[in-house]
């Protein structure tokens, strides 16, 4: 997955590179910095920052990655928040696009990266979250890189009062239980259609018969194709939006019967930004519907339905509501 938020312990992360929040003087910190260290080998990660001497706001080093799972640390120095008026969105910014720079050109295919500067450092987690996410989504407009942005918790991701309080009303509305859903079937065929049609209306197709015909014996990657090749985009573009990466599009691309999960499903439909009844057709392709006892499946289709189809400001009210987010 190109960019996938996570909880974890950075430091047991099985990736190319880690990136450590390094000061200046590369010397061992506190926090994540002192973390990294302790994992790593105190004594031998400490002589090879010595030997490079230090680092620049806002710049990148490398050294191996000893102890770790990782083969690479890349030390990047963030800057300290000042009110937001010394230049600091600049500054972290480029502390994301120099270590992903500095990942590529030492052949990584997968960084991990902390939350830079919102530690001690101060700045504030809403805002280093957005620079991190644009930096990180530019850099992979681009290139091909597996990135994950490690979150301690979901505090750091910080949505609106007016998202939030959207997205918690549009679950209550939709949300049924699974005690409620076992009820159910204890009522009549005739209700329980009722009941569906009326409170969870999820498909009303605007086709012509004859197109619903001739699309009834097309598999996942056919209908995918034929959907991506209707709205006029490219392969990559698609596959940038979904948030995967390209070996595995060219997987679906290649056969015609691929299955795939139904996270990776939802992300193409988001990058194609399909309706509801053209979401749901898509998935019951690959075996999938969305299902209102699903808190994923709600806050999807509540997405849908406002027609917003930013697939990190998506994965960030999933990672919020401590569900999985989407991609590969």
């Amino acid at each position: 997955m190109p960019l996938q938020l996570v909880r974890n312990d950075i430091t047991k992360m099985k990736v190319d590179a880690i990136v450590n929040a390094a000061n200046s003087a590369l010397q061992r910190g506190g926090g994540v910095c002192g973390a990294i260290f302790a994992a790593a080998g105190a004594g031998e990660l400490q002589a090879a920052c010595n030997k490079i001497g230090g680092c620049q706001v806002g710049e990148a080093v490398i050294t191996p990655g000893f102890n770790l799972p990782a083969r690479y640390i890349i030390h990047t120095v963030g800057p300290i928040w000042q009110g937001g008026h010394a230049n600091e969105a600049q500054l972290l910014h480029n502390c994301y696009i120099n270590s992903l720079n500095l990942a590529l050109k030492h052949q990584c295919q997968s960084i991990a990266f902390p939350l830079i500067s919102s530690g001690i450092y101060g700045y504030p987690k809403a805002q280093a979250l957005h620079v991190a996410l644009s930096a990180i989504s530019k850099f992979l407009l681009t290139n091909e890189a597996n990135v994950y942005l490690v979150l301690f918790d979901k505090d750091a991701v910080t949505l609106s009062e007016k998202l939030f309080s959207a997205i918690t009303k549009y679950i209550d509305d939709h949300y049924v239980e699974d005690h409620l859903l076992e009820e159910r079937h204890r009522v009549s065929e005739a209700v329980v259609n009722e009941f569906v049609s009326r409170e969870h209306a999820l498909y009303s197709p605007s086709r012509s018969l004859e197109e619903v015909l001739n699309q009834l014996d097309e598999t996942f990657s056919e209908m995918l194709l034929r959907l991506i090749d209707e709205k006029g985009l490219t392969d990559v573009e698609t596959y940038k939006r979904a948030n995967i990466d390209r070996k595995l599009f060219s997987k679906i691309r290649s056969n015609k019967d691929y299955h795939p999960s139904k996270a990776t499903a939802l992300a193409l439909a988001i990058a194609l930004k399909l309706n509801l009844d053209e979401t749901l057709d898509l998935l019951s392709k690959a075996g999938y519907t969305l299902s209102p006892s699903s808190k994923f499946d709600m806050i999807i289709q509540y997405f849908i339905e406002e027609g917003n189809y930013n697939i990190l400001e998506i994965n960030e009210a999933l990672f919020y509501f401590e569900q999985p987010t989407l991609g590969a």
